[in-house]
């Protein structure tokens, strides 16, 4: 099992296409993620019908419609889903899905999904927080747009409602996040200010960030992915590609097993170099027996078979028991 779980962010990259959502299910499988994920949600119980967008999806979408109308044309109807569970089954890799409203928490949960992913927008949706909580799953949680206080009060509500697993995942809501806006030390605060496992959810360009973030802690790591990056739809172009994403995860896992346990010792593979590359007492130049081994008959050098050359001071002032000669290794 991999300690560091990486979710690959299909989102709503499948543009309201099965067959694409399934491709995507494809390409996170080929990449060796453990988890593919999208989102399930009805437009009208999200968002206001005269609700406009945001600006990276007036960018990349068409100007004239409502975030109402460009939702709509991305929602996952149940027999998607049930394909898409089944899909994913097949494929050896987990169905995971955001709920942005309470009815599809339920049928979310009623799918049989058992970790439910909490996205940033919601952190201060006091009545979504206490469902999500009631369901007893394990809980993921986005915090972008959020002060570590209101990322402290979300986890409490979720906490006082029966969450008993939760993972905080630090993110940055702006599509592509700018490097100069991540701050990936704030994860390593809402861990150590939280007590609480945490992650990282990216948005920016690249693959640079959600490395980092495994280098400094992360237990989840989540990342959009797409087919192709100049496909139409709000979240393409802040998304990776296939081989984007496969390299990601294959950096992740590098990282994950170079951050080793933590105990300072020699390793299995480098075990073999100790006595090539450490040094032993040796004769500087030849020693008669009964000679004092001092500071000028006596120097250190490869291999490391004899004496440590931490124990100069012990060996200095001893009588030679025996002849030495140059470069032989001292022997007390």
């Amino acid at each position: 099992m991999n300690s560091i779980f990486i979710i690959a962010e299909a989102g709503v990259n499948h543009n309201g296409d099965i067959e694409i959502a399934k491709r995507l299910v494809d390409e996170a499988v080929l990449a060796g993620a453990d988890a593919v994920k999208f989102q399930t949600f009805r437009a009208e119980a999200v968002v206001c019908k005269n609700a406009k967008k945001a600006d990276y999806q007036m960018m990349t979408t068409e100007q004239s419609e409502s975030q109402f109308d460009m939702l709509r044309k991305l929602e996952l109807t149940p027999d998607m889903h049930e394909q898409l569970i089944d899909y994913c089954m097949d494929k050896n890799i987990m169905f995971l899905s955001t709920p942005f409203d309470i009815d599809s928490i339920h049928y979310l949960v009623k799918c049989g999904i058992n970790i439910l992913k909490v996205p940033s927008g919601e952190i201060t949706n006091y009545p979504y927080l206490r469902e999500i909580a009631k369901t007893g799953k394990k809980v993921i949680l986005s915090s972008g747009m959020s002060t570590l206080e209101e990322v402290r009060e979300a986890v409490r509500v979720l906490k006082d409602h029966g969450s008993g697993d939760i993972t905080v995942l630090h993110c940055n809501t702006e599509y592509p996040t700018p490097y100069k806006d991540v701050n990936l030390q704030a994860m390593v605060t809402i861990r150590d200010e939280l007590g609480v496992a945490v992650g990282y959810s990216d948005h920016t360009q690249g693959i640079e960030v959600p490395i980092a973030a495994a280098a400094l802690g992360a237990t989840v790591i989540e990342k959009h992915f797409t087919l192709d990056r100049n496909m139409d739809g709000p979240d393409h172009k802040a998304s990776l590609e296939p081989q984007e994403l496969q390299a990601m995860v294959m950096t992740v896992r590098n990282i994950e097993q170079a951050l080793g346990n933590g105990c300072k010792e020699p390793s299995a593979s480098e075990k073999k170099n100790v006595d090539v590359v450490r040094r032993s007492i040796v004769a500087r130049c030849d020693i008669k027996t009964g000679e004092r081994f001092t500071e000028d008959n006596l120097t250190t050098k490869r291999p490391g078979t004899g004496i440590n050359p931490m124990c100069w001071e012990q060996i200095i002032g001893k009588k030679a028991r025996r002849d030495f000669r140059e470069d032989e290794l001292i022997e007390v």
